[in-house]
């Protein structure tokens, strides 16, 4: 994961509702006895109202320290915040493995009582036995102490953060209150359902402070990272398969045997006989299929033939390590190769058109969103699409205004970013609407138009529409062909990795019983 994405995940990430079932902390219970005169009952009366106070407030849980990094100690809310983060990060990220029974996690039982399986381990390069509760534990401690170590480097070096770290800040504090008020309970908790009781207000500020502070230092490094061409070539022939793209066409015929129903209405399962068969025939179909279109006739034609047929013409396919990417990737094949070529229960007739690099150039575009506001009325009630007609209008006469307001104004890329700063509903606000090294397809279809019109010149302006809003845009200029932004990225994925590997190699991270029971 570049250091990039790993910033927006974390930044979409934080103060997010917890997908899990949240598990209530068990109740302490103590009983003092005491043999003291009548006159000293009130006293003790008071003592024991203390305690309870004390426990419910949970005073005693947020000051237990539950880790040690090289000397330094953090309570269990302290980790909870990027125990949670860690947690929410990984359930995004992972839903499809999760969903599918790759990964064993279940959300919706105690992480403490769930083993990672040897699949697991396998999946995620640990080793197994542990619970999910101790991976998420060691991911918030690595995190912790990248953090801690980051930001003293960023001291040491006198690294000055930009102004976007403390609009994201309040944006993001502001955000929790109204969110919180929303859901109708306070902002402590709002905090507690999702970090749990230990957490409060000023513990969330710190962290989430910390973590931007040292989002913005990381990759600051990243962006200073700059490779020869040279050195560009050389990586891509050390792995031409990651970079090259391919044409070609295809036709895949399924070989799978239909199940049945009985008279019941049951599902009668195919016998191995006519699984057989039906392989067979899809071997058969895929013969004579290749033996025609090496005749001279159309293999989109010869797929509209056959109802367990689907053809494709793909003018730009990467390496995906399966039987037919194998196949095209070959580095002899060449211009009118074909084959049948076997998978499991499906056949693939084959022709492979071209191997090439995609060289055309990446682009540099800032933007600022400008979103209709929210309706009063839901969809089919009476008047729904007049109101949401004029709300798009409202917005697109907002844009159209801002955009005036910069041309009136100085005009430049910083008076854009500026604007970006102050009016964007877009996450790139905070480093004035600028989006680098934009490829074909990466953006929705009207931005995407838009960017890569062969009559783009820098400095150009305009408003285009999406689903999103009115976008507000302006054209930067052209950026790294294609290929080499691909390769770019790789290079600042391996260098940002081994960098932050080193300044936490040496950290000393301890973890204390007493606090960290409290954390999960």
């Amino acid at each position: 994961m570049s250091a990039s994405r790993e910033k927006q995940l974390r930044q979409e990430n934080v103060g997010q509702p917890d997908p899990k079932t949240i598990r209530e902390a068990q109740q302490r219970k103590s009983e003092k006895r005491s043999n003291v005169l009548y006159g000293a009952i009130a006293a003790v009366f008071v003592v024991v109202a203390l305690a309870s106070l004390v426990w419910r407030s949970n005073i005693i849980p947020r000051s237990a320290t539950a880790a040690v990094i090289d000397g330094e100690k953090y309570t269990a809310a302290e980790v909870s915040f990027y125990y949670q983060n860690a947690y929410r990060n990984f359930y995004s990220n992972n839903y499809y493995y999760m969903s599918y029974g790759l990964l064993s996690l279940n959300p919706n039982a105690d992480l403490k009582t769930q083993e990672l399986s040897e699949n697991d381990a396998a999946m995620l390069g640990v080793e197994a036995g542990g619970t999910w509760h101790d991976f998420f534990v060691d991911q918030a401690l690595d995190q912790m102490a990248a953090v801690q170590n980051g930001l003293k480097k960023a001291q040491e070096e006198g690294f000055t953060y930009p102004a976007g770290v403390q609009a994201q800040y309040q944006d993001s504090m502001e955000s929790l209150k109204s969110t919180a008020a929303a859901s109708g309970v306070s902002v402590s908790q709002y905090l507690a359902n999702i970090f749990g009781s230990t957490m409060t207000e000023k513990v969330y500020g710190e962290q989430l402070n910390r973590m931007l502070q040292y989002d913005a230092y990381t990759q600051a490094y990243s962006d200073s990272l700059v490779y020869d061409e040279a050195t560009l070539k050389e990586t891509y022939e050390a792995d031409r398969n990651s970079y090259d793209k391919v044409a070609y066409e295809a036709v895949t015929i399924t070989g799978a045997a239909a199940s049945t129903k009985d008279a019941d209405g049951n599902t009668v399962e195919a016998t191995d006989e006519e699984k057989e068969a039906a392989k067979t025939a899809a071997k058969t179909a895929a013969d004579n299929m290749l033996a025609a279109y090496q005749a001279g006739e159309k293999l989109e034609t010869l797929a509209e033939g056959n109802e367990k047929a689907t053809y494709v013409d793909n003018d730009g396919v990467s390496y995906t390590g399966d039987v037919l990417t194998d196949w095209l990737f070959n580095e002899d094949r060449k211009d009118g190769d074909t084959a049948v070529l076997e998978s499991g229960t499906t056949y693939y007739v084959a022709v492979f058109h071209d191997r090439f690099l995609e060289e055309y150039p990446t682009i540099d575009i800032r933007h600022i969103l400008i979103q209709p506001a929210a309706g009063t009325l839901a969809e089919g009630d009476e008047g729904y699409e007049d109101e949401q007609a004029q709300l798009k209008a409202d917005a697109k006469a907002k844009a159209e205004e801002i955009l005036a307001q910069w041309q009136a104004g100085d005009a430049t890329e910083d008076s854009f970013a500026a604007l970006a700063m102050e009016n964007s509903a877009d996450g790139s606000k905070y480093v004035g609407g600028l989006y680098t090294q934009v490829y074909q397809g990466q953006m929705v279809d009207a931005f995407n138009d838009w960017c890569f019109d062969a009559s783009r010149q820098p400095g150009d302006t305009g408003i285009v529409e999406t689903t999103y809003g009115y976008h507000v845009m302006y054209f930067v200029g052209q950026d790294l062909p294609y290929w080499q932004a691909q390769v770019t990225s790789a290079l600042k994925d391996q260098d940002y990795a081994e960098w932050v590997q080193a300044f936490t190699a040496d950290s000393s991270i301890e973890q204390n019983n007493s606090g960290m029971k409290y954390v999960g």
